[in-house]
């Protein structure tokens, strides 16, 4: 035994120089192949429920060297082969939302969405929207359940709107950072199973994110009747945390955690907390406690 320690003793110096095993080495980068630019843009194409057209993809032959990155710039020169394509668009910048598209099974902004490494790109209408023509959809039930949660703030007796500005301290508006960025786009709504099954009792993630963002904005004090017009067994509770919403939303936004917090408040596990700056501190139009 003696001898067998002395063994190992001997060679312990050796042991601990050896370097640690940290994983398999990574295998050297290949040379990068220059992509094919020469692409397949497969998209939907519809006449509407007037026409007697049925659905069809239809195929574009596109060089994507001769248009900018975005899947938006491919659309546009697709549309320049052919005018008769029909899509929505407006700012180019990710903001108004109107874009939405479903790209390879994905649904997205186009404008703010690189065109795919693929050589056969696909791209539909957003789903579980009638489809007016081709790539636009009709939103006017999603927008209407938007505009039924009165969505701007609601005060009691102060006086005439604009008059004055409504104080908020910074940590009270920093619960709405990451609910005010949502742009309406519906990629979250069309992208959720609870809303494709009772879309018109289901409110969606959508609208949800932003009945949470009224009813915790330290200004409102219309949170209570909010909450109670809320309780209801399809409005919000229909949501059912399968994080759809979450991984597609194109802002990086988490509609499915402000859900499960307005589910707390409209069951009253949670209370709205208190103000912590009173919203009507410069009613009186001056602005010396300002810092």
């Amino acid at each position: 035994m003696h001898s067998i320690k002395k063994a190992i003793c001997s060679k312990l110096p050796c042991l601990i120089s050896i370097r640690l095993y940290s994983g398999p080495k990574p295998a050297a980068a290949a040379a990068k192949k220059p992509s094919d630019p020469r692409k397949v843009f497969k998209i939907y194409r519809f006449g509407g429920i007037l026409s007697n057209e049925k659905p069809t993809l239809k195929s574009y032959d596109l060089d994507i060297n001769t248009c900018g990155r975005m899947v938006l710039d491919a659309l546009i020169k697709i549309k320049d082969m052919d005018p008769t394509l029909v899509f929505r668009r407006s700012c180019r910048e990710g903001i108004c939302g109107s874009c939405a598209i479903n790209l390879q099974g994905q649904n997205c902004l186009a404008c703010i969405t690189a065109i795919p490494s693929d050589k056969v790109i696909t791209i539909h209408p957003i789903p579980h929207m009638y489809v007016i023509r081709d790539l636009v959809v009709d939103m006017t039930h999603f927008f209407d359940v938007y505009n039924s949660l009165r969505p701007y703030l609601i005060r009691n007796n102060s006086g005439a709107l604009g008059k004055f500005q409504y104080a908020q301290s910074e940590k009270d508006n920093s619960k709405l950072v990451g609910l005010y960025e949502c742009v309406l786009c519906s990629c979250c709504a069309t992208a959720c199973p609870s809303y494709w099954w009772n879309g018109r009792r289901f409110m969606g993630p959508a609208s949800l994110l932003h009945a949470y963002r009224w009813i915790i904005d330290s200004r409102d004090e219309e949170s209570e009747q909010r909450l109670f017009e809320l309780r209801d067994d399809f409005k919000a509770f229909r949501c059912h945390t399968i994080y759809n919403c979450t991984l597609a939303c194109p802002k990086g936004l988490h509609p499915a955690l402000a859900i499960a917090k307005l589910k707390r408040l409209i069951s009253g596990l949670d209370k709205k907390p208190l103000p912590e700056m009173d919203p009507m501190k410069f009613a009186s139009g001056s602005l010396s406690g300002c810092k």
